[in-house]
């Protein structure tokens, strides 16, 4: 049997199972994400286990949202962007964080921030910060 009899034969079954296989990835990756997101925005926390990056970016999720512990505001950063491997859990960033304008006024990079989910657009108006449940606002 050649080639092309075999492509046609079983390429379209092929093709159909890789893109079933697809989609069900990204259901886990975003079920995933979910879990983390409600774990962290519930109980602050823990961190770990947490999506690697390229769960996340799977899922739609392509921001991080960052809180200041120094001036207590929220920041949003491109994980499509990040310089580090795909298979690094979104956890590990937090020790990178600088937030810009307390490293100015300290004259130092200030390191101290939070984890606070992940998200599908940035920070705007008309999509606010998340909230730590319960009770904050």
């Amino acid at each position: 049997m050649g080639t092309k009899s075999r492509d046609r034969l079983y390429g379209t079954s092929v093709r159909i199972a890789a893109q079933r296989a697809a989609e069900a990835r990204r259901e886990a990756d975003k079920l995933a994400c979910e879990a983390w997101n409600k774990r962290m925005l519930a109980f602050k926390g823990p961190a770990q286990p947490s999506p690697t990056l390229g769960d996340a970016v799977n899922a739609g999720y392509t921001y991080l949202e960052v809180r200041c512990l120094g001036c207590d505001t929220h920041q949003t950063v491109a994980l499509d962007i990040v310089r580090r491997p795909k298979t690094t859990p979104v956890h590990e960033l937090e020790r990178y964080m600088r937030c810009k304008d307390c490293s100015e006024v300290r004259g130092y990079p200030y390191k101290r921030s939070h984890l606070v989910a992940l998200r599908r657009t940035k920070i705007s108006a008309s999509d606010p910060p998340s909230h730590w449940w319960p009770g904050e606002r």
